[in-house]
């Protein structure tokens, strides 16, 4: 995996600090800026404060959810919000209708590695496609 530069400012969210450190680890190595949050309204309030390019989101936290944020963020942000690729350990098509419905891009399931979460930003739109 090379690692582009400038791909500009992600966003993990997640209650999992863990999680966080991994999904710091490869989009660093992709060639994105890490921010962190650990719920929805920490991730609400760095989106007013500085608007991230995409977000690497949870679905399943405390105090705010994945869901919760992203209709939040819909409403407040409108067209201007950022790409967000939904992580999460359910695999029930409602669910994943609900996200993509809620304003998900991609969903990617837990656990994930640095192959697949590169292939979901491609398919994102945040990655160039090498096979192009």
């Amino acid at each position: 995996m090379t690692a582009p530069a400038g791909q500009g400012t992600c966003l993990v969210v997640d209650d999992s600090r863990v999680v966080r450190k991994a999904a710091r680890r490869i989009l660093e190595g992709l060639g994105f800026q890490v921010r962190e949050a650990g719920d929805g309204a920490e991730a609400l309030a760095a989106c007013r404060a500085e608007m991230p390019r995409a977000v690497l989101l949870d679905r399943n936290m405390p105090v705010m959810d994945g869901i919760a944020f992203l209709r939040a963020a819909r409403a407040e942000f409108g067209p201007d919000r950022p790409v967000v690729v939904l992580c999460t350990t359910e695999a029930a098509m409602e669910r994943i209708v609900e996200a993509l419905e809620a304003g998900a891009q991609e969903y990617v399931m837990k656990p994930f590695d640095a192959a697949l979460l590169q292939d979901k930003l491609i398919q994102a739109g945040l990655l160039p496609d090498p096979a192009a």
